[in-house]
């Protein structure tokens, strides 16, 4: 059962993994950040990490997107200011 878990953990990270690198636009690639850092705190979890997979649910998935959404809207705002 514990493989069965495991293999489905990393599967799941595989292909979330690969959506967020596959994500051209960063408005769209932080909700998909997002997903990625819950997975993987999933994948920390079963491993045996509790302390590792709470840091990334705080960093990964919550402070990192927050910013990068932050930033495209900073940026968006300055392009039409300077128009």
């Amino acid at each position: 059962m514990t493989t069965v878990l495991l293999a489905s953990a990393y599967t799941l990270v595989l292909v979330s993994g690969t959506c967020v690198a596959l994500t051209g636009d960063p408005a769209r690639q932080a909700p998909a950040m997002a997903v990625f850092g819950l997975v993987l705190s999933v994948l920390f979890v079963l491993l045996g990490a509790p302390d590792v997979a709470l840091s990334q649910i705080a960093v990964g998935s919550v402070v990192t997107p927050l910013l990068v959404l932050l930033t495209v809207r900073a940026v968006a705002r300055n392009r039409e200011r300077d128009r």
